[in-house]
């Protein structure tokens, strides 16, 4: 009974928790599918008298009086789902020959090597802001996706690196012995050895960078003016206009926004867990 009573206490106390993460959630659901009329109107209607899909017709099939944020909106996504993929290929690409090398090559200052890119990830944004877009503008990136890419790799970058060290560490090194036995050199032991064995990690690793250049605002905002360019964080961002903010379009927006990174984490939940712990254990 006493063992019980203790699970009914702990499922009560996690109750708060739940609601404080999937309470803002439902919230932009339930707000996407409403009219104008209903989410100005007081009190709140929790629950949608007269539930719609126009927000996401307007976006996903826009006609003539659509506003143009919803209209390019699409265009938008096609625009972060490039520089996010770009950005996390590229990331694992050179992190893992960088982090191969940093785990297996040990040299005199190894640790302070490390610290240093870590270090890098820890300016601050709003510092690097004035000499990025300069460069940007003199060699011709400004409003370009390329130019969200090469911002984004300068802080993914240190951080793929920082994790796949860890990654790589836990693996056996008489495995790499083995394979060079066999023949094989460094470059193809990476690829046929040690990369297969941690694909929880790089898994995890992806889904961070990603993640993280997929929601990226700051520099999007800065470095973009025209559709050719604009991310999604961005075009949500558009839909509060100065007189007047669509509320059901930026909702509807958000729910599209959020659907790339739930279906990622849903896929790969399971290299997410053991790609954390993975790190944690050595040998």
């Amino acid at each position: 009974m006493r063992h019980r009573r203790n699970k009914l206490l702990l499922f009560a106390l996690t109750i708060p928790v739940w609601l404080f993460i999937y309470l803002p959630v439902a919230w932009l659901i339930i707000s996407s599918i409403s009219t104008r009329a209903e989410l100005l109107s007081t009190p709140i209607h929790w629950i949608p008298q007269n539930p719609t899909l126009k927000n996401y017709i307007d976006i996903l099939t826009p006609g003539t009086a659509t506003s143009e944020v919803a209209k390019t909106f699409t265009i938008t996504v096609r625009n972060s789902l490039l520089v996010a993929s770009s950005v996390t290929v590229i990331s694992l690409l050179v992190g893992s020959l960088a982090a191969y090398a940093l785990s297996r090559i040990r040299v005199r200052f190894r640790s302070g090597v490390l610290i240093g890119i870590m270090g890098t990830r820890m300016i601050p944004e709003v510092s690097l802001v004035i000499p990025l877009y300069i460069i940007a503008v003199k060699v011709g990136l400004y409003n370009t996706p390329s130019v969200l890419i090469l911002t984004y790799l300068s802080f993914a970058l240190p951080f793929a690196i920082w994790l796949l060290v860890s990654f790589f560490d836990t693996i056996p090194i008489e495995l790499e012995d083995a394979a060079r036995i066999d023949g094989a050199s460094h470059l193809r032991t990476l690829f046929a050895v040690i990369l297969p064995i941690s694909l929880p990690g790089l898994v995890s690793t992806a889904l961070f960078i990603f993640l993280t250049a997929w929601d990226e605002f700051f520099f999007a905002l800065l470095f973009t003016s025209t559709v050719a360019a604009k991310t999604v964080p961005v075009a949500i961002a558009e839909f509060a206009g100065r007189y007047v903010v669509d509320v059901g379009g930026m909702m509807a927006g958000g729910v599209i926004a959020a659907i790339p990174p739930v279906l990622l984490s849903l896929l790969f939940s399971r290299y997410i867990v053991s790609g954390l712990t993975a790190g944690a254990v050595k040998g």
